[in-house]
């Protein structure tokens, strides 16, 4: 399991080079870890895709 440090330094550094973008490539790499039946890295493509969702911020309406 990586840091949540870790995690959050991922995150950021995948929306800097892809922008919100990256979020939707966190969530395809967890579906396919999740495919492929490996729980563990699809828990951690989760848990980046939400470390993105809040530093993305609300949705403003």
């Amino acid at each position: 399991m990586i840091s949540e440090i870790q995690v959050h330094t991922i995150a950021r550094q995948m929306l800097e080079r892809h922008g919100f973008a990256a979020i939707a490539k966190a969530a395809e790499q967890a579906k396919a870890c999740e495919d492929r039946g490996e729980a563990d890295e699809a828990t951690e493509w989760r848990h980046i895709e939400n470390a993105m969702k809040i530093i993305r911020g609300p949705h403003q309406s």
